[in-house]
Protein backbone atom coordinates (compact mmCIF):
# COMPACT_ATOMS: atom_id res chain seq x y z
CA UNK A 1 0.00 0.00 0.00
CA UNK A 2 1.12 3.55 -0.78
CA UNK A 3 -0.36 6.53 1.07
CA UNK A 4 -0.19 9.42 -1.39
CA UNK A 5 1.00 12.80 -0.15
CA UNK A 6 -2.01 14.74 -1.42
CA UNK A 7 -5.28 15.33 0.42
CA UNK A 8 -8.98 14.95 -0.30
CA UNK A 9 -10.70 17.45 2.00
CA UNK A 10 -13.98 18.13 0.18
CA UNK A 11 -17.32 16.46 0.89
CA UNK A 12 -20.40 15.15 -0.92
CA UNK A 13 -20.45 15.12 -4.70
CA UNK A 14 -17.15 17.01 -4.80
CA UNK A 15 -15.49 14.17 -2.91
CA UNK A 16 -16.87 11.61 -5.34
CA UNK A 17 -15.54 13.63 -8.28
CA UNK A 18 -12.16 13.96 -6.60
CA UNK A 19 -11.87 10.21 -5.99
CA UNK A 20 -12.93 9.49 -9.57
CA UNK A 21 -10.29 11.95 -10.76
CA UNK A 22 -7.64 10.30 -8.59
CA UNK A 23 -8.57 6.87 -9.94
CA UNK A 24 -8.06 8.16 -13.48
CA UNK A 25 -4.73 9.73 -12.57
CA UNK A 26 -3.49 6.54 -10.93
CA UNK A 27 -4.60 4.60 -14.00
CA UNK A 28 -2.58 7.00 -16.17
CA UNK A 29 0.45 6.54 -13.90
CA UNK A 30 0.49 2.75 -13.69
CA UNK A 31 -2.10 1.50 -16.17
CA UNK A 32 0.57 -0.07 -18.39
CA UNK A 33 1.72 -2.31 -15.53
CA UNK A 34 0.23 -5.66 -14.57
CA UNK A 35 -1.49 -4.70 -11.30
CA UNK A 36 -4.83 -4.46 -9.55
CA UNK A 37 -5.59 -1.25 -7.69
CA UNK A 38 -7.91 -0.31 -4.83
CA UNK A 39 -8.17 3.29 -3.59
CA UNK A 40 -9.45 4.27 -0.16
CA UNK A 41 -9.30 7.40 1.99
CA UNK A 42 -7.78 7.51 5.44
CA UNK A 43 -9.53 9.47 8.18
CA UNK A 44 -6.99 12.27 7.76
CA UNK A 45 -7.88 12.64 4.06
CA UNK A 46 -4.77 11.04 2.54
CA UNK A 47 -5.55 8.45 -0.18
CA UNK A 48 -4.32 4.93 0.46
CA UNK A 49 -3.65 2.98 -2.74
CA UNK A 50 -3.40 -0.79 -2.45
CA UNK A 51 -1.50 -2.29 -5.38
CA UNK A 52 -1.19 -6.04 -5.99
CA UNK A 53 -0.16 -8.55 -8.67
CA UNK A 54 2.96 -9.01 -10.79
CA UNK A 55 4.20 -5.42 -11.18
CA UNK A 56 3.13 -4.19 -7.74
CA UNK A 57 6.61 -3.10 -6.61
CA UNK A 58 7.25 -1.10 -9.77
CA UNK A 59 3.79 0.47 -9.55
CA UNK A 60 4.31 1.52 -5.94
CA UNK A 61 7.60 3.15 -6.88
CA UNK A 62 5.93 5.08 -9.71
CA UNK A 63 3.24 6.37 -7.35
CA UNK A 64 5.81 7.37 -4.72
CA UNK A 65 7.75 9.32 -7.32
CA UNK A 66 4.65 10.95 -8.80
CA UNK A 67 2.84 11.94 -5.61
CA UNK A 68 5.22 11.56 -2.69
CA UNK A 69 4.41 9.17 0.14
CA UNK A 70 3.14 9.55 3.69
CA UNK A 71 5.23 7.20 5.85
CA UNK A 72 5.23 6.37 9.58
CA UNK A 73 8.88 7.42 10.04
CA UNK A 74 11.17 10.03 8.55
CA UNK A 75 14.95 9.85 8.80
CA UNK A 76 17.04 13.05 9.16
CA UNK A 77 18.02 14.24 5.69
CA UNK A 78 15.18 12.33 4.00
CA UNK A 79 13.19 14.31 1.44
CA UNK A 80 9.43 13.96 1.79
CA UNK A 81 6.18 15.70 0.88
CA UNK A 82 3.68 17.37 3.20
CA UNK A 83 0.61 19.48 2.55
CA UNK A 84 0.47 23.09 3.74
CA UNK A 85 -1.84 22.96 6.72
CA UNK A 86 -1.31 26.33 8.41
CA UNK A 87 1.13 29.20 8.88
CA UNK A 88 1.93 31.76 11.55
CA UNK A 89 4.68 34.23 12.42
CA UNK A 90 7.02 31.35 13.26
CA UNK A 91 6.78 29.40 10.00
CA UNK A 92 4.77 26.88 7.98
CA UNK A 93 3.07 23.78 9.36
CA UNK A 94 2.90 20.85 6.94
CA UNK A 95 0.82 17.70 7.31
CA UNK A 96 2.99 14.71 6.45
CA UNK A 97 0.90 12.23 8.41
CA UNK A 98 2.18 14.13 11.42
CA UNK A 99 2.74 17.83 12.03
CA UNK A 100 5.98 19.11 10.51
CA UNK A 101 6.83 22.68 11.48
CA UNK A 102 9.25 24.46 9.15
CA UNK A 103 10.68 27.49 10.94
CA UNK A 104 10.65 30.85 9.22
CA UNK A 105 14.46 30.77 8.88
CA UNK A 106 14.29 27.42 7.04
CA UNK A 107 11.82 28.47 4.35
CA UNK A 108 14.54 30.03 2.18
CA UNK A 109 12.04 32.08 0.19
CA UNK A 110 13.28 35.60 0.78
CA UNK A 111 12.03 38.48 2.92
CA UNK A 112 8.71 38.81 4.72
CA UNK A 113 6.87 36.91 7.38
CA UNK A 114 5.47 33.45 6.55
CA UNK A 115 2.04 34.86 5.70
CA UNK A 116 3.55 37.33 3.24
CA UNK A 117 5.75 34.61 1.73
CA UNK A 118 2.73 32.34 1.32
CA UNK A 119 0.82 35.07 -0.50
CA UNK A 120 3.76 36.10 -2.69
CA UNK A 121 4.31 32.55 -3.94
CA UNK A 122 0.60 31.71 -4.25
CA UNK A 123 0.70 28.88 -1.72
CA UNK A 124 -2.94 27.95 -1.25
CA UNK A 125 -3.79 25.81 1.75
CA UNK A 126 -3.20 22.05 1.31
CA UNK A 127 -0.74 22.48 -1.57
CA UNK A 128 1.90 19.70 -1.44
CA UNK A 129 5.42 20.92 -0.66
CA UNK A 130 8.67 18.98 -0.58
CA UNK A 131 10.77 19.28 2.56
CA UNK A 132 13.85 17.73 4.12
CA UNK A 133 13.37 16.08 7.50
CA UNK A 134 15.70 17.18 10.27
CA UNK A 135 16.01 19.24 13.41
CA UNK A 136 14.72 21.60 12.22
CA UNK A 137 13.08 20.56 8.93
CA UNK A 138 13.54 22.82 5.90
CA UNK A 139 11.98 23.29 2.49
CA UNK A 140 13.76 21.16 -0.11
CA UNK A 141 16.10 22.96 -2.50
CA UNK A 142 14.11 21.70 -5.47
CA UNK A 143 10.92 23.10 -3.95
CA UNK A 144 12.49 26.50 -3.44
CA UNK A 145 13.73 26.48 -7.04
CA UNK A 146 10.25 25.59 -8.32
CA UNK A 147 8.59 28.41 -6.38
CA UNK A 148 11.15 31.00 -7.48
CA UNK A 149 10.62 29.84 -11.07
CA UNK A 150 6.94 30.68 -10.71
CA UNK A 151 7.84 34.32 -9.97
CA UNK A 152 9.97 34.53 -13.13
CA UNK A 153 7.23 33.30 -15.45
CA UNK A 154 4.18 34.93 -17.00
CA UNK A 155 2.07 34.81 -13.84
CA UNK A 156 -0.22 32.25 -12.24
CA UNK A 157 -3.46 31.88 -10.33
CA UNK A 158 -3.35 29.02 -7.85
CA UNK A 159 -6.54 27.32 -6.70
CA UNK A 160 -7.50 24.71 -4.11
CA UNK A 161 -10.64 22.60 -3.50
CA UNK A 162 -11.08 21.76 -7.20
CA UNK A 163 -9.91 19.14 -9.67
CA UNK A 164 -7.97 20.12 -12.78
CA UNK A 165 -11.01 19.43 -14.97
CA UNK A 166 -13.18 21.65 -12.78
CA UNK A 167 -10.67 24.51 -12.97
CA UNK A 168 -10.36 24.22 -16.74
CA UNK A 169 -14.15 24.27 -17.06
CA UNK A 170 -14.30 27.37 -14.85
CA UNK A 171 -11.71 29.21 -16.95
CA UNK A 172 -13.67 28.35 -20.09
CA UNK A 173 -16.96 29.41 -18.51
CA UNK A 174 -15.47 32.78 -17.58
CA UNK A 175 -14.32 33.29 -21.17
CA UNK A 176 -10.58 33.15 -20.51
CA UNK A 177 -9.54 30.00 -22.40
CA UNK A 178 -7.32 32.08 -24.70
CA UNK A 179 -5.69 33.91 -21.78
CA UNK A 180 -3.98 30.89 -20.25
CA UNK A 181 -1.30 28.42 -21.29
CA UNK A 182 -2.48 25.46 -19.23
CA UNK A 183 -3.77 24.33 -15.86
CA UNK A 184 -0.90 22.62 -14.04
CA UNK A 185 -1.74 20.03 -11.41
CA UNK A 186 -0.04 20.69 -8.06
CA UNK A 187 -2.00 18.09 -6.08
CA UNK A 188 -5.29 16.25 -6.32
CA UNK A 189 -7.31 19.38 -5.45
CA UNK A 190 -4.68 22.09 -5.93
CA UNK A 191 -4.12 23.55 -9.40
CA UNK A 192 -2.05 26.32 -10.96
CA UNK A 193 -3.46 28.31 -13.89
CA UNK A 194 -0.49 29.43 -15.99
CA UNK A 195 -1.17 32.78 -17.66
CA UNK A 196 -0.21 33.73 -21.19
CA UNK A 197 2.12 36.65 -21.78
CA UNK A 198 0.09 39.81 -21.30
CA UNK A 199 -2.57 38.25 -19.07
CA UNK A 200 -3.00 40.02 -15.73
CA UNK A 201 -3.14 37.41 -12.93
CA UNK A 202 -5.15 39.59 -10.49
CA UNK A 203 -7.62 40.37 -13.25
CA UNK A 204 -7.99 36.68 -14.08
CA UNK A 205 -8.50 35.88 -10.41
CA UNK A 206 -11.22 38.52 -10.10
CA UNK A 207 -12.97 37.19 -13.19
CA UNK A 208 -13.06 33.52 -12.21
CA UNK A 209 -13.39 33.97 -8.45
CA UNK A 210 -17.18 34.14 -8.53
CA UNK A 211 -17.32 30.68 -10.11
CA UNK A 212 -14.92 28.89 -7.74
CA UNK A 213 -15.79 28.23 -4.06
CA UNK A 214 -12.11 27.96 -3.22
CA UNK A 215 -9.02 29.84 -2.16
CA UNK A 216 -7.29 31.62 -5.03
CA UNK A 217 -3.90 33.31 -4.88
CA UNK A 218 -1.91 35.09 -7.60
CA UNK A 219 1.73 34.77 -8.47
CA UNK A 220 2.71 38.06 -10.09
CA UNK A 221 6.10 38.18 -11.89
Amino acid sequence: MVVLATKCYVDGDARERAIDSLASLVENDIGDLSVTVDIGLREDGFPAVTVEEEDATAARNVLRERWGEITPHLEPGQEAVGTLESWDDDGFVLDAGREVRIPRAELGLGPGDPGQIRTRFGLVQHVPLRFVAGDPPRLADGERDRLYEWTRGTGRVNVNSATRAEVRATVNRAGHAEDIVTVERLGLLEQSIVCREGTDPPGLLASIGEYVPAELLCVVP
